[in-house]
């Protein structure tokens, strides 16, 4: 099983977590020294201008909105009622439009018989109350104004912790400047001496955003000089890029930008970017991200909604959320890939990343190692804790030993995590596939992520119609030309087109040379059924034998690693990835290796290994995703995403014959849920799930994993 800790939008969450007592965290993590920046937006992009309204749509905008709001109803209703006098400031104001009343009615009228006096006293009663009234009207403003702040500028401060500098500070600036002028008028410790002043958010962020994007240029500029890049190739390579991306391929105009986090697609397109892709046949890669983030939207409030369900009701809404959010798309490209197949040898690499910290290095390493990344195309599931409204935290840390030589563990506060998109967009060298549309990103809170069957179900989702498709762990290293050379070693397999590679790479450390590839591949030969509680019996997937260095051809193996594997797109058809499977660490391998034997492809171990993977075992203290789980749902540790997994993978082993998960044993237990369109998502119709077992001589029964011998030797072309 691939160690990749992915879980899986889109919004910016608001669960509030706690902060550890036991530390902050700022010991524990080294700062980074690189200060982030939001990435210059391209106008002449389709869509260009709508992009600076959805940037309005962040937590940073969303404050900026509600301060110009705010002064708009000051200036509209309280400017008119004397709080803000143009000649003296608070609640004196008011005293001066009474007093310019009585003079247009012609002043005060003496009264026969000493009624002036009972009629002096009554006016004096009316205007305190006046007073009191606008007295009691200015102090809640004050109170509002001075609340708003409070509130709203911690929000900004920990939107400029994920940003850093960006084009809304200077908005920002000038907004909080006239709020404290309000501020000091209605403590009368200023005259509002000068008129309010008219703020043009769309023309400031505009002339920001330019700002931005010419001092974007010359960093890179400078960047390209240093490295020796000269415009004109760089132009000729660009122009290549972009003709590739779109040349007989519409459905991926406009192009999504891969930056900033949280852009949202209904709000740059509109709604018929939806109703186009389900209804009308009209699909764009536009679209299909705008059904996720969707989802990924109502995912947000039911996660709040179920904070203390039980497991089980849990399972049972979310398969409904995916029912009605997540089935339409499903349906709409039943049995037929969602866009059409390009013959131009282009790869699609599907990452699923979990709070990964490599995932801008692989970009780099992906496409630096390339023999054609202008070919290159990458969806990637950006699962991050963004620290806005949440306290991000570590994973286990192993801090030492006690004095019986048992690990102390530790799990501290720490810094929102790197952004691999944006680090690898921000570099001259690659700015252009980020502008090009070969990078294709799908932001999810670290709160709506739920394991990695789900993050590569989103991954798949951003298949564009490329001829290959490669899916891959987050934290890789790649060989000189990889991408030539598994396109030839999949189209040497005998059964081609039809044949799957497939392999658990070997490992790295950060601080290894360039990786040059070129050892012999491993072979995914053995299994075994887990005898872990927490894995719930389900069939672990293993290596077995070698076939040396001096293979003619690639040969076949038993099961497909969901590290990585690589086939042509014709895959996604008609093995399409199960959205049903949530909080699932365990079983997607072996659900993976029987639907896809069982739909006519088979499995070959590719002869050279061509990537290198880091492992990344328990004492490096990298966050989990049911770490997550359990801070979500308010049951810390790993004990509820156990208890969710349960029943998620009964899907898998009712698919794989288990004797215990029968429809009948479901029915009884309640959980006949998890068969919900079971029919698209088991095993095909080419071969049959007992061939399958046979094949790979396992005995459900037993609950035995045999020796396979052709595996093993090598026997089987």
């Amino acid at each position: 099983m691939s160690d990749v800790e992915n879980g899986t939008k889109g919004n910016t969450g608001d669960f509030n977590f706690p902060k550890s007592s036991s530390s902050n965290g700022n010991n524990d993590r080294t700062p980074r020294n690189k200060k982030k920046r939001v990435r210059p937006l391209n106008p002449n992009n389709d869509g260009g201008a709508k992009i600076i309204i959805a940037l309005l749509a962040g937590a940073g905008a969303a404050f900026l909105l509600s301060l110009l709001l705010l002064m708009s109803r000051l200036e509209s209703q309280e400017f008119e009622n004397g709080l803000l006098n143009s000649n003296v400031g608070g609640a004196q104001g008011v005293d001066d439009t009474l007093y310019e009343e009585q003079q247009e009615m012609g002043g005060v009228l003496p009264l026969p018989n000493g009624a002036w006096r009972k009629q002096h006293d009554l006016m004096q009663v009316q205007q305190k109350g006046q007073q009191q009234i606008a007295t009691e009207r200015q102090s809640k403003l004050l109170e509002k104004i001075k609340g708003f702040k409070d509130s709203n500028l911690d929000r900004m401060n920990k939107f400029n912790k994920l940003f850093g500098a960006n084009p809304l500070d200077p908005v920002m600036k000038d907004a909080n400047h006239e709020l404290d002028r309000m501020e000091a008028v209605l403590e009368g410790k200023q005259k509002n001496d000068k008129p309010m002043k008219k703020l043009d958010l769309h023309e400031k962020l505009a002339d920001a955003v330019h700002k931005e994007k010419e001092e974007k240029k010359k960093q890179k500029a400078a960047r390209k000089k240093e490295l020796g890049i000269v415009d004109d190739v760089a132009l000729k390579q660009g122009d290549k890029v972009a003709a590739i991306s779109d040349e007989g391929a519409p459905h991926l105009q406009p192009h999504f930008p891969p930056l900033p986090p949280h852009t949202m697609s209904v709000e740059l397109f509109g709604e018929k970017i939806i109703t186009d892709t389900l209804s009308h046949n009209k699909p764009t890669m536009a679209g299909i991200i705008a059904i996720l983030q969707r989802f990924l939207q109502n995912l947000h409030q039911f996660l709040k909604d179920h904070r203390d369900s039980k497991a089980p009701t849990v399972i049972n809404e979310y398969f409904a959320l995916v029912t009605k959010y997540l089935v339409p798309l499903e349906e709409a490209y039943r049995d037929k890939p969602v866009f059409p197949i390009r013959e131009d040898g282009s790869i699609f690499m599907s990452l699923g990343a979990y709070r990964d910290h490599l995932l801008g290095e692989t970009l780099r390493q992906a496409f630096k190692n390339a023999a054609s990344p202008d070919k290159l195309f990458v969806g990637a599931v950006v699962q991050n804790c963004f620290g806005i409204d949440v306290t991000c935290r570590t994973g286990v840390e192993v801090k030492g030993q006690d004095e019986h030589g048992r690990p102390i563990t530790k799990i501290s506060d720490r810094e929102p995590d790197v952004n691999g998109i944006e680090q690898f967009c921000d570099d001259p060298e690659y700015t252009k596939y980020c502008d090009s549309g070969q990078i294709r990103a799908l932001y999810v809170n670290e709160t709506e992520s739920n394991g990695p069957t789900t993050a590569r179900y989103f991954a798949s989702k951003l298949w564009g119609g490329e001829t290959y498709f490669l899916q891959a762990d987050a934290h890789l290293r790649f060989a000189p030309e990889w991408d030539r050379l598994y396109t030839e070693e999949a189209k040497a397999a005998k059964s081609y087109p039809k044949a799957v590679l497939s392999a658990y790479p070997p490992g790295f450390s950060e601080g290894d040379p360039p990786y040059k590839g070129g050892t012999v591949g491993t072979r995914l030969c053995t299994c075994a059924f887990s005898t872990s509680d927490v894995e719930h019996h389900i069939i672990r997937i293993n290596t077995g034998g070698t076939c040396g260095e001096n293979a003619n051809a690639p040969t076949q193996i038993a099961y497909i690693a969901a590290g990585f594997f690589f086939a042509r797109a014709e895959f996604l058809t008609d093995v399409p990835f199960d959205p049903f499977l949530p909080w699932c660490f365990m079983g997607e391998e072996i659900a993976l290796s029987l639907r896809a034997w069982t739909n006519g492809w088979d499995i070959y171990a590719p002869r050279k290994n061509l990537i290198a993977h880091q492992y990344r075992p328990g004492r490096m203290g990298l966050p989990k995703f049911w770490e997550n789980t359990g801070r979500v749902f308010g049951r810390p540790g790993p004990g509820f995403n156990t208890q969710l997994q349960s029943i998620s993978l009964k899907r898998v082993k009712y698919m794989v014959g288990y004797k215990d998960t029968t429809k009948e044993a479901l029915e009884d237990l309640g959980h006949s849920v998890v068969l919900t369109d079971f029919q698209h998502y088991g095993p095909g119709e080419t071969r049959t799930m007992d061939e399958f077992l046979e094949h790979v001589n396992i005995d459900i029964e037993k609950e035995q994993c045999g020796n396979i011998k052709w595996c093993n030797k090598c026997l089987m072309d």
